[in-house]
């Protein structure tokens, strides 16, 4: 019977102490982090020559590689490798509707 017992002053006191201490480490690691940078949403051009032999350097590309290579969103970077594809650019190696692998034309 009964319930959760009543702390006596001293034990109080050191979980408020814990408590305090825990509250500025939080505080300190949050001026630590770096900013994030928010991605582009419009996608690079397909016709352009610097793009276009920088992902021939790339063995495969998928739209992870491609999003982090030119700081765009994941979505802007599938629609941008469907471009290419329907440029000649690029050749689908294999893939479904999640996840479709490129390889550069030849």
């Amino acid at each position: 019977m009964g319930g959760k017992k009543k702390l006596s002053t001293k034990k109080m006191e050191r979980r408020q102490k814990e408590s305090s201490e825990q509250t500025t480490k939080k505080k300190d690691k949050a001026v630590g982090l770096r900013e994030k940078n928010p991605s582009g949403i419009i996608a690079p051009d397909p016709k352009d020559k610097g793009i276009l032999s920088e992902l021939r350097k790339m063995s495969i590309l998928t739209p992870y590689i491609v999003a982090s290579r030119f700081n765009v969103r994941i979505s802007v970077a599938k629609d941008f490798l469907d471009q290419l594809e329907e440029h000649g650019e690029v050749q689908m190696v294999c893939g479904n509707h999640n996840l479709k692998i490129y390889k550069p034309a030849d």
